[in-house]
């Protein structure tokens, strides 16, 4: 009697176990090698492969870029910025605008002290043999320059393109510049230190949108024409 109420009970388990496995697999299915892969959330997406060289807030809409435009017709400033973003979708206009500032002042100040150390990761190899070539000069002539940035009068975005996966963004810098350049005696042989004078300055700086380094580097500097 009692060996065959402990038979029962196996024969029970094992139903209550087979229905149990049933009930799972008709829930979490079965691989059969023909699945489709879960996605990597750490992944590019193949629709978002970025294309070939500014930061995004989250949940900003951008607009798409412009669609095929003719060859020699240049795109508008916007469709330029909206093809930047897609390509880097961590660029935000007003955020670059910001670092863009910060970074004029900082070259600006590095070049005057002649500080070649802090103006290489700011540059890039062509500008900054330039600086640097200017700072050698002024220094064989015992010359210093002294600089300050009164105000940062204006900040404006003046170009943008995609140079393949590089992406290339110009702007228009206004500031008032006190500059005055001394020779080894300390005399004043250019500018005034009691007066400051509007400088404009037309800088582009450049990524590559595919890089990790999110830094832009200044890779051309001129004046108004």
């Amino acid at each position: 009697m009692g060996d065959g109420f402990v038979f029962i009970e196996i024969v029970i388990f094992a139903m209550i176990a087979a229905f149990l496995v049933y009930r799972l697999r008709s829930v979490l299915g079965r691989r059969n090698g023909e699945e489709r892969q879960r996605p990597n959330p750490y992944a590019s997406r193949p629709d978002q492969a970025r294309p070939d060289n500014v930061v995004t807030m989250p949940g900003r809409v951008r607009p798409q870029p412009a669609e095929s435009a003719a060859p020699d017709e240049p795109l508008s400033l916007a469709a330029a910025i909206a093809r930047i973003g897609a390509a880097d979708p961590t660029f935000e206009e007003k955020h670059f605008l910001q670092g863009a500032r910060a970074a004029f002042e900082m070259i600006v100040d590095a070049f005057a002290r002649g500080d070649t150390a802090a103006l290489r990761p700011l540059l890039s190899d062509e500008v900054y043999e330039n600086f640097a070539r200017a700072i050698r000069e002024r220094e064989a002539a015992g010359e210093t320059l002294e600089t300050r940035i009164e105000t940062i009068q204006d900040a404006d975005l003046a170009e943008a393109r995609m140079d393949g996966r590089t992406a290339l963004v110009t702007i228009k810098f206004v500031s008032h510049q006190v500059n005055v350049t001394r020779n080894a005696a300390g005399a004043v042989v250019d500018g005034d230190p009691n007066e400051a004078i509007e400088v404009v300055d037309i800088w582009t700086f450049a990524r590559d949108t595919r890089s990790r380094d999110p830094n832009w580097l200044l890779v051309e500097t001129r004046t108004p024409s």
